[in-house]
C-alpha cells in the first residue's frame, strides 16, 4: 500500500495586524494554524463541531468559528484573535467590562465571547440586552448564567460610545495600575 503525501498550499493571512505566510496542509483548520503555527493559544478548542464558540475569531470583521474553517479559506483575509484586542498595554473596552462586571469565571469561553461581542458592537454600538444575548448565542458558558457577561458587554459598549459606564464593582484596571505606580 502506498501512502500519498498530503497536499500543501501557501497561504498569507493578516493576523492582529501582522502578515503571516506559511505552507500548510490543505486540510489544516484555522484554529490549529493559529494555535500551533502562530502560538496564539487564546483561541480555544472546545467541541470541534462549532457548537461552543470557544474558537471564535473575527474574519474580516465577522465572527466565525475557526474550528470549522480551513486555513486556505482564510487566505488573503484579516483575522483578529483575542490577543489582538489589547493595544499598547491597554485592555480593550470589552476586556475592561469583563473585569469590571465579573463577566468570567473559568475564562475558557471568554475569548470567543469577547470577539462575538466586538463583532456585535461593530454593527450595533448601542445594543439592547436581547440583541446582546442574540449576539453571543453561538457561545456557550458552563460557569455563569450570562447575566454578568451581558453587563460586561453593556459596559464595554458604553466605553466605546464615549460614555462613562455605570459599574457597581471594583476600580478599573487603569485606576488600579495608577494607584500602584
Amino acid at each position: 500500500m502506498t501512502v500519498e503525501p498530503l497536499a500543501t498550499v501557501n497561504v498569507t493571512l493578516e493576523v492582529n495586524g501582522h502578515e503571516h505566510s506559511a505552507e500548510v496542509e490543505a486540510r489544516l483548520l484555522l484554529v490549529h494554524f493559529l494555535r500551533e503555527n502562530l502560538q496564539m493559544t487564546g483561541t480555544h478548542i472546545g467541541c470541534d463541531t462549532s457548537n461552543c464558540g470557544a474558537c471564535t475569531v473575527l474574519l474580516d470583521g465577522q465572527a466565525i468559528k475557526s474550528c470549522t474553517l480551513l486555513t486556505i479559506q482564510a487566505d488573503g483575509c484579516q483575522i483578529e484573535t483575542v490577543e489582538g484586542l489589547e493595544q499598547n498595554g491597554q485592555l480593550h473596552a470589552l476586556q475592561e467590562g469583563f473585569f469590571q462586571e465579573h463577566g468570567l469565571q473559568c475564562g475558557f469561553c471568554t475569548p470567543g465571547m469577547l470577539l462575538s461581542a466586538k463583532a456585535l458592537l461593530a454593527t450595533s454600538p448601542n445594543p439592547t440586552e436581547e440583541e446582546i444575548r442574540r449576539g453571543i448565542s453561538g457561545n456557550l458558558c458552563r460557569c455563569t448564567g450570562y447575566v454578568n457577561i451581558v453587563k460586561a458587554i453593556e459596559y464595554g459598549a458604553a466605553v466605546l460610545r464615549g460614555e462613562t459606564p455605570v459599574s457597581t464593582h471594583a476600580q478599573s484596571t487603569m485606576e488600579l495600575s495608577q494607584s500602584h505606580a
